[in-house]
């Protein structure tokens, strides 16, 4: 084992580097010193065929990028960056040990007599080659701050991450004593009806990528911190959900959930999935969902429940539409609409329209 540990006293932060063994990873997990969580990131986002160059790169004595990994009180290890590569190599070797089925290589490039193989049908050498090789893994020693933790895995998925912000915070939010339970909330949320639908013209690569859950954390941070707002969208969220996971800030966890869910039952009720899109000239809905719309109608929606409740959703959709085509509406969506005055003014226009306060 070489060991390199840059110390910072107030922090307590120390870091291992060790040279793992595929084969010994896989004894670790089955063991249970080595905890690979699917809620770190999606556990299989690569294509089989993208798994199977892996193992071709191995089989040809290509380097492997290393693995960070974070030791918890416990002395227990759960990887936190390198789980595609990880799991890709121990569904090959042994996929019953990660309850996936059996990794057949296809794809391979170089090495055309890997495709159709699995590890029962290669032979001895190779299958030994394989258990052997090795992988850096630097180890985030156990520390008691949580802000380390968190601060350190966002750095380590930032920056030519395949993750998207929304999927960094659904990771480091875990880091944290209490951030399960509001990440939990987030995806529950996200799964709700009414907001599932008001939401659908999300496409679904954004929504694999979490853009539903993001949208979720939006809409809270539209109700709770929209005066936080400056100008940098995912700065603003990542902040907002700080300023909760770290109780800066409280969070009324069932009256925050209370609200989200009727609100999204009105808007669904008077709107359906044209809530939060753009029209064309002969009034029909088209294109994805606007983020800046959604911003919109959700702050009016909440500040003007019980008056819009009142409203036919035919009147509210026309309205809707005037509201969109207004040049006050325009004005605050174009260019340079990233402004705490721009988002105010949207959020008035679709308000005074919706209220009927500007006639249509």
């Amino acid at each position: 084992m070489s060991d390199s540990t840059p110390q910072n006293q107030e922090r307590g932060i120390r870091t291992s580097a060790v040279d793992f063994s595929f084969g010994e990873l896989l004894n670790l997990h089955r063991d249970a010193e080595i905890i690979i969580r699917p809620e770190y990131q999606r556990l299989f986002r690569w294509s089989n065929e993208q798994r199977s160059r892996l193992i071709e790169s191995i089989v040809m004595g290509l380097p492997i990028p290393p693995i960070f990994l974070i030791e918890n009180d416990d002395g227990v290890l759960e990887l936190i960056d390198g789980l595609q590569r990880t799991s890709s190599v121990l569904q090959f070797l042994d996929h019953a040990a990660i309850g996936q089925p059996e990794l057949i290589l296809q794809g391979c490039d170089f090495l055309e007599k890997l495709n159709g193989q699995t590890f029962s049908s290669i032979d001895t050498v190779l299958k030994l080659k394989i258990k052997r090789t090795p992988i850096r893994a630097t180890i985030i020693n156990k520390s008691g701050d949580a802000f380390v933790k968190y601060e350190l895995f966002k750095r380590l998925n930032t920056g030519g991450s395949l993750l998207s912000a929304q999927e960094i915070r659904n990771c480091s939010s875990r880091m944290i004593e209490g951030g399960t339970e509001f990440y939990e909330l987030i995806q529950r949320l996200a799964t709700n009806e009414d907001f599932s639908n008001a939401t659908s013209r999300l496409p679904i690569t954004m929504i694999e990528q979490r853009a539903n859950e993001e949208l979720v954390l939006r809409f809270f941070a539209l109700v709770n911190a929209r005066d936080g707002f400056r100008g940098n969208i995912e700065e603003w969220l990542d902040g907002y959900m700080e300023d909760i996971l770290f109780k800066r800030v409280g969070f009324d966890f069932q009256a925050m959930e209370e609200l989200f869910v009727q609100t999204f039952s009105n808007i669904n009720a008077k709107l359906q999935d044209q809530a939060f899109t753009r029209f064309n000239s002969h009034g029909e809905p088209t294109g994805r969902l606007a983020p800046a719309y959604f911003e919109a109608v959700c702050s009016a929606f909440v500040a003007h429940a019980a008056q819009i409740q009142e409203l036919t959703p035919e009147l509210v959709l026309a309205r809707l539409k005037v509201a969109f085509e207004s040049e006050d509406f325009k004005g605050a969506t174009g260019p340079g609409a990233n402004t705490i005055p721009k988002l105010h003014q949207r959020i008035a226009v679709v308000s005074d329209y919706l209220c009927g306060n500007v006639p249509t």
